[in-house]
């Protein structure tokens, strides 16, 4: 019985090697008859002003090979000359996919990686199915360096398109196994809102606190180039800038996280895009609440002030006694002394 199955096996392979040596030649003469423009009864205008071109074509090719174009023509008019319009496919891309749908002819290797991007797309509006698997998989098997250092630009391609599983399941196991080298892309300043917030907030997302702090930091400042790159010479509009840039950010970064050095170091310079309450905070927990003689001082300097504005005014001061001993860049163990002298004498 093994035997006879074998030999069965054996001969089907040889049928369907034999019917294949007809496929590249009847490839062959489809584009032929796209080339030559012969006997076409539709017209495709593909692309917007001023990158506008007009392709000659054959329904019922297209009928077969596309759904979405399928669904399109059985509105069309009994015309003898049929015509659609795609204006969301450049000229360029069409072409190629154009010579797909004909003759499943598509040589990936000559193409730049961003090309092969915009076919995905533009066969997922043709509902290309096979493209799109092909295309996913060629993508994951031999572009997977370019798509880390374009991470941006994939993410936002796969997740605005239930068609694209493959590269959304790639996103997600990079955002998990390479957070910190997604950080690191070439395209990083350029992320959306979304993907950023969303990368931040995945359940897999491993990259210590100051780490992400710095890079948000980095992508808000460069929604804005025109901000200063030394914080201490911001105006206020600067800062306002700044926060309504990072004012979804704040409230996923974990503060409490960060070491005292860190905290001055790093975030204290930017204080002023951190909400009052949360801000006034994270200064007590890192340098007044490591010294309880402090805390009582704290305390009691607070009961001895006639209301609430009185005590956010000395709030207020103290940063700004703090920030200018960060700006003489004392140690932490110094600036602590500092302030603790310095508190102790209102």
């Amino acid at each position: 019985k093994i035997y006879i199955f074998f030999h069965f096996f054996e001969s089907q392979k040889s049928v369907i090697m034999y019917d294949n040596k007809f496929l590249p030649q009847l490839s062959h003469n489809l584009l032929e008859i796209l080339e030559d423009n012969v006997f076409y009864d539709i017209t495709i205008e593909v692309g917007n002003d001023p990158y506008v071109k007009i392709f000659r074509a054959h329904m019922v090719i297209l009928n077969y090979r596309s759904s979405y174009l399928r669904r399109i023509l059985s509105t069309t008019n009994d015309e003898t000359l049929a015509h659609i319009k795609l204006p969301n496919i450049s000229p360029y891309i069409f072409q190629m996919v154009l010579r797909y749908i004909y003759g499943e002819r598509l040589s990936l290797e000559e193409y730049d990686t961003s090309d092969i991007i915009k076919i995905l797309v533009a066969s997922s509006e043709l509902s290309l199915h096979e493209l799109i698997i092909h295309l996913q998989l060629f993508l994951i098997e031999n572009k997977k360096n370019w798509m880390e250092q374009n991470f941006n630009l994939i993410y936002q391609t796969s997740f605005e398109n239930d068609s694209f599983l493959k590269l959304q399941n790639f996103c997600s196991e990079l955002m998990f196994k390479k957070s910190e080298k997604i950080f690191n892309s070439i395209d990083f300043t350029s992320f959306s809102e979304k993907c950023l917030i969303s990368l931040i907030q995945h359940d897999h997302f491993q990259m210590n606190e100051i780490q992400v702090w710095e890079h948000v930091l980095k992508w808000g400042i460069a929604q804005n180039p025109e901000l200063p790159s030394d914080p201490s010479s911001y105006s206020k509009d600067d800062f306002n800038v700044l926060k309504n840039n990072l004012r979804q950010f704040i409230p996923l970064i974990k503060f409490h996280n960060l070491t005292p050095n860190e905290f001055v170091d790093k975030v204290y310079p930017y204080k002023k895009i951190i909400h009052k309450e949360l801000r006034e905070k994270l200064i007590k927990d890192f340098i007044i609440q490591p010294n309880n003689n402090l805390e009582l001082n704290i305390t009691n300097i607070q009961k001895n002030l006639s209301n609430e504005k009185d005590f956010n005014i000395m709030i207020n001061e103290i940063n700004d006694f703090i920030y200018k001993l960060v700006n003489e860049a004392l140690e932490f163990k110094s600036l602590k002394r500092e302030v603790i002298e310095y508190i102790n004498a209102l």
